[in-house]
């Protein structure tokens, strides 16, 4: 049953954007129907993952961004989902920009009008594919001590008559090359990075903090774009500035970016007065963590001026609180950035200009968040509580540096982009491994992902105190269903709400959604079955990943397949050693009376690669046949 938050709230707002989920087009052919957002991860919805993510932290002022063709099936999903409706209040907010499209990037969604009225504090923007086990309130605490201003935590710029917002930013990075917890997945996307280390601190790092893997980002790029880069350079270039500021850099290319960003709120700004920024990950961060080393780039992406606006709006750069930080969209500076000298200009289409739409709750009717308490917390409120005195004190002397070179350095006067860098390995021998951080945006990541969560132990085995904040109540949520003489590896399996399986079954290392039907003599292993999936009897599946209402019709041997929603799989049929999908076209064709889809099999073997064409029955049509 849905609880209120007990914890208070950090005064952070939160972003999740949900986009339209063109990396998995087995499973999301309609993403107005089918958004990615509403995929199923270990048999919860993908967005469920970074919502508990920012409850767990006392977040709950969390706006839900997602194109207006997809905005009802998610609306839907939060009223109706049993894992979204049991989240605790208050509920998220949707808003469904008019301009949001499929084809709209991360930083040109921060530049709509309707955004940049909803964001008035600090924030947290997310991606909805995103498992994270580590809490959040470990990022904000580091945030807080090694990157956020003091006066901007406060909300209260008269502490210095001369403010300028100072409060940085902070980014999370993951390996993708360890093989744990997640073995690496080929062809995964991976990101290079810069860091230098941070000024040494005086006091110890408490047990448990991020703080030993902090450091300050210099460099930030997509590996496909660095590639691209040696290619056109024949080398990677480093610059003199570069060399100079900073003479120890670590660099890492097997890393990700998990997209999980606390910003201030000045960063708004930054985007509203550089059309030329399209995303987060690859723009607006890139080239903040060079305006802190390149001389004159932080003046051509006008910082200085955003950051002394910023200061004079009361509080707005540290979430004082709300009306001081409304702008008007049409006061925009004429003075935009030209193209770095040492990077090539790409265009991008000019910030929309649109009539801000309400922000819409589950039920379709206007509100807004109300903080507890009575009043509106400060960022300070309970984060800032958690910090020891000797943390503070860090805090405070190194605000004053910070003063003091920002008065003989203007360079020194940009906020600081910080990165955590996930470790691959416990930081002591005997200990447990890191907290799992990984996106989900391929359908590989969809099946390792699941049955990564699968093997976390239950609430029902280990205790709600030591279990994992991702893990289920139990592994076997309806074994009434489960007859006897079958085999389920409930070590690393979950099997959902009224789901059937028949004598002489298998089951091993498998996600089983709701309602499905596992029929006599089945034997699965590694796969992902969505909801209402019937499998038929001495059925053979592995790595198999099948869609919702799908049927495998009985005899069926397949390996490294994916079948689409409400697609009938003939008996018999085999794809061993295949990476074959099935999906539905438009086209029909009426033959002997009954209604066929004609499908396209894309299969890849081990020597050779083709495609067939082949007629597959509609289940939704196997009543009248």
């Amino acid at each position: 049953m849905p609880h209120a938050v007990t914890i208070a709230t950090p005064g952070l707002q939160a972003l999740i954007l949900c986009g339209p989920g063109s990396s998995f087009p087995t499973f999301t052919a309609n993403p107005d129907e089918n958004p990615k957002a509403l995929l199923p991860i270990a048999n919860r919805p993908m967005v469920w993952y970074p919502l508990d993510f920012c409850y767990r932290a006392g977040i709950t002022n969390i706006t839900l961004v997602c194109p207006p063709s997809a905005a009802a099936a998610i609306t839907t999903a939060l009223n109706t989902n049993p894992f979204l409706t049991s989240l605790p209040y208050p509920r998220p907010d949707l808003l469904a920009p008019k301009d949001l499209d499929q084809n709209t990037g991360t930083a040109e969604i921060l530049r709509l009008p309707e955004l940049q009225s909803a964001v008035t504090s600090d924030f947290l923007v997310l991606p909805c594919d995103l498992v994270c086990e580590l809490g959040a309130d470990k990022l904000l605490q580091a945030w807080m001590v090694k990157s956020a201003s003091l006066p901007d935590l406060l909300g209260d710029g008269r502490a210095d008559p001369l403010h300028v917002s100072r409060s940085g930013g902070l980014g999370v990075w993951y390996p993708t090359k360890t093989g744990k917890p997640v073995p690496p997945i080929k062809g995964e996307e991976t990101d290079f990075l810069a860091t230098v280390p941070l000024p040494p601190s005086t006091v110890l790092a408490p047990n448990g903090s991020l703080f030993p893997n902090m450091a300050r980002l210099v460099y930030s790029t997509p590996t496909d774009t660095l590639k691209d880069t040696l290619e056109d350079e024949d080398g990677f270039p480093v610059r003199h500035g570069l060399a100079r500021r900073h003479p120890n850099v670590r660099m890492l290319a097997t890393h990700r970016d998990a997209h999980i960003y606390i910003f201030p709120r000045w960063i708004m700004d930054m985007v509203r007065e550089n059309d030329r920024l399209e995303t987060i990950g690859e723009d607006v961060i890139g080239w903040w963590a060079k305006a802190g080393w390149q001389q004159g780039l932080s003046g051509k992406l006008g910082l200085d001026k955003v950051l002394q606006k910023s200061s004079a709006s009361d509080g707005i750069g540290g979430g004082g609180g709300g009306n001081g930080s409304q702008h008007n969209n049409n006061n925009n500076s004429s003075n935009e950035p030209g193209s770095p000298e040492d990077e090539k200009s790409s265009s991008s289409p000019s910030a929309p200009r649109s009539v801000a739409s309400p922000r819409l709750g589950n039920n379709g009717h206007h509100h807004h968040h109300h903080h507890f308490g009575g009043g509106q917390y400060s960022p300070v409120g309970s984060q800032m509580a958690t910090v020891t005195d000797k943390e503070r004190a860090e805090l405070q002397a190194r605000q004053k540096e910070s003063l003091a070179r920002s008065s003989t350095n203007p360079s020194s006067t940009v906020p600081p982009m910080l990165a955590y860098v996930h470790p691959s390995t416990p930081a002591e021998a005997g200990a447990a491994a890191p907290p799992l951080i990984r996106r989900v945006d391929t359908a590989q990541l969809l099946l390792q992902i699941s049955l990564q969560l699968a093997k976390l132990p239950s609430v029902e085995e280990t205790g709600e105190a030591a279990a994992s904040p991702l893990a289920h109540a139990r592994k076997v949520a309806y074994p009434e269903g489960v007859k006897a003489r079958t085999t389920i590896t409930k070590q690393d399996s979950l099997v959902a709400d009224n789901v059937t399986v028949q004598e002489k079954t298998s089951i091993k290392e498998c996600v089983i959604g709701a309602n499905c039907q596992i029929n006599e003599g089945a034997k699965l292993f590694q796969c992902l079955l969505m909801d209402g999936v019937v499998v038929g009897k001495n059925c053979k599946l592995t790595k198999c990943i099948l869609g919702k209402r799908s049927e495998i019709g009985e005899g069926c041997t397949l390996v490294d397949c994916e079948v689409q929603e409400n697609l009938l799989v003939e008996p018999k049929s085999e794809s061993s050693f295949l990476s074959c999908y099935l999906q539905s076209t438009d086209w029909r064709a009426i033959l002997d009376e009954r209604t066929f889809i004609l499908t396209t099999v894309t299969w890849i073997s081990r020597r050779k690669r083709g495609k067939v064409h082949v007629l597959v029955r509609s289940r939704g049509d196997r009543a009248g046949s």
